[in-house]
C-alpha cells in the first residue's frame, strides 16, 4: 500500500480563493478592509518568516496585516496592555499573537489579554470552553485546519478510533476535542506515554503534534490508517514518513500538509470577525 497524500497546499488555496470573494464582498458593503493584527516579540528569525507568510496570505485575498513589532525584554504586563489596547482597537478584526513568545513572559496571560471576539487563532480559554462544547467560537488555527483538511478529502471520522499524540492547550487538547465532537473515539498520547507504539498500531486515525522529529514510527501505523502529521522541527514530522507512507491510505506531507491549511484557517476566522464586528 502506498499512501495517497492529504495536500493542504492545494487545499488551502480553494479556500482562500473562497475568503477573497468573501472579503471582496464585504469591502464593497462595509466600505473597509478587514484587519488583522499580529504581534511579534522578539527577533527569532522563524517567526519573523511565519508573519511574513501570514502577511502575505492576507494581501493575497485583500486584507490588511497591521504588524506590531515588541522588543524581546518587554515584560509580561507591557506586551498585555498592548495586545488589550488591539482588542479595544475597533478598526482590528482579529489578533495574533506569534509565539512562543520568550521565556520570562506569561504567555497564558498575554493569549487571555485577547478579545474572544478578535481570538481568529483559537488560543484563548474562553476560545477552547466554546470549540468544545461546540457552540461557536474560533477554532484553534491548528486543529481546525486539520478537520477541514480531513473533510476536503472526504475521510471519515465518526466511529473511528483517533489517538492524538501531544497535549498541548492549542493544538493537542483541541484537536482532539474536534475530532471527539465528529463522534470518533479519541485517546490522547504524549511523549512520556508507556507503550506508545501499541496505542499507534490500534489508530485508524493518527494525529501527531509533539514537535520531535521520527517520534512515531512508520511501522506503527496500522495498514489503511491516515496520518496527520503537525510536528514539524528540522524540516521533519513526528512521524517517519517514507515507512508509513507504506502502511497508510492517506498521509500529510511535511512540510506541505497541516501548516498551508493553519494559516487558511486563521484568515477564514479573521473575515468571519469582522463580519460578526459588523453586526455587532
Amino acid at each position: 500500500m502506498t499512501a495517497k497524500i492529504l495536500d493542504g497546499r492545494a487545499v488551502s488555496a480553494t479556500i482562500l480563493d473562497r475568503v477573497s470573494k468573501e472579503v471582496e464582498e464585504f469591502v464593497a458593503e462595509h466600505g473597509r478592509v478587514p484587519v488583522l493584527a499580529t504581534v511579534l516579540v522578539g527577533d527569532d528569525p522563524a517567526s519573523h518568516t511565519y508573519l511574513r507568510m501570514k502577511a502575505n496570505r492576507c494581501a493575497k485575498v485583500g486584507m490588511r496585516s497591521r504588524r506590531i513589532e515588541l522588543d524581546a525584554g518587554i515584560s509580561t504586563q507591557q506586551l498585555v496592555d498592548q495586545i488589550r489596547e488591539l482588542s479595544a482597537d475597533p478598526a482590528v478584526d482579529g489578533i495574533l499573537l506569534q509565539h512562543p513568545v520568550p521565556g520570562h513572559i506569561d504567555e497564558r496571560a498575554a493569549f487571555e489579554a485577547i478579545a474572544p471576539s478578535k481570538d481568529v487563532e483559537g488560543v484563548t480559554r474562553t476560545s477552547f470552553a466554546t470549540m468544545a462544547f461546540d457552540e461557536g467560537g474560533f477554532h484553534s488555527a491548528t486543529p481546525g485546519g486539520i478537520v477541514a483538511l480531513l473533510d476536503a478529502y472526504h475521510i471519515p471520522v465518526a466511529g473511528k478510533h483517533a489517538v492524538v499524540v501531544g497535549r498541548s492547550p492549542i493544538l493537542g487538547k483541541p484537536v482532539g476535542m474536534l475530532l471527539l465532537a465528529r463522534d470518533a473515539t479519541v485517546t490522547y498520547c504524549h511523549s512520556r506515554t508507556a507503550a506508545l507504539a501499541d496505542h499507534i498500531t490500534q489508530a485508524d486515525i493518527v494525529v501527531a503534534a509533539v514537535g520531535r522529529p521520527g517520534l512515531i514510527g512508520g511501522d506503527w501505523i496500522k495498514p489503511g490508517a491516515v496520518v496527520v502529521d503537525a510536528g514539524y522541527a528540522d524540516n521533519s514530522g513526528d512521524v517517519e514518513y517514507e515507512a508509513a507512507a507504506e502502511q497508510a491510505s492517506w498521509i500529510t506531507p511535511v512540510p506541505g500538509g497541516v501548516g498551508p491549511m493553519t494559516i487558511a484557517t486563521l484568515i477564514a476566522q479573521t473575515i468571519s470577525a469582522a463580519r460578526e464586528h459588523e453586526k455587532a
